[in-house]
């Protein structure tokens, strides 16, 4: 019998593995930026009857030993991105809702510094960018939110 990566990324964090925190962790991985909706949905498809807690209780432990990213844009659910440990930015439609990755503007984590970071001690810079997807420019003038 094989592990799967996301078998060997749970134990790697030292994480209880179960076929919830698999099929979760799995999800994500197929669905980068996918809102909670769209992985219950695909976690009952692979497992059948799971609870709608056990989902949220799962995707806030992968974030908090880092194995997932939750992302909350302004005005829209919080998505969960796949691709950690690399402090990288996003870009999202203003009209579609459509989420991307950007990589850091400039070198390595925080990638941006605050002009004045009053004492704090920066590790982590998070960056929305707010635009239109090549499709929903293609559908005609677009007003600024």
């Amino acid at each position: 019998m094989t592990s799967s990566a996301a078998e060997r990324d749970l134990r790697r964090a030292a994480v209880r593995v179960t076929k919830q925190r698999v099929a979760v962790l799995d999800a994500v991985r197929r669905h980068p930026h996918a809102d909670a909706d769209t992985i219950i949905a695909d976690v009952r498809g692979e497992l059948g009857s799971v609870s709608t807690q056990a989902v949220y209780d799962v995707l806030h432990a992968l974030d908090e030993v880092g194995l997932i990213r939750r992302v909350e844009p302004a005005g829209s659910p919080a998505r969960y991105d796949p691709r950690v440990g690399d402090n990288h930015h996003h870009l999202v439609c203003r009209r579609c809702g459509r989420m991307v990755d950007v990589d850091c503007a400039t070198g390595a984590a925080p990638c941006m510094e605050p002009v004045a970071a009053q004492g704090f001690s920066v590790n982590e810079a998070e960056v929305i960018f707010w635009g239109y997807c090549p499709d929903c420019q293609s559908l005609g003038p677009t007003h600024a939110g």
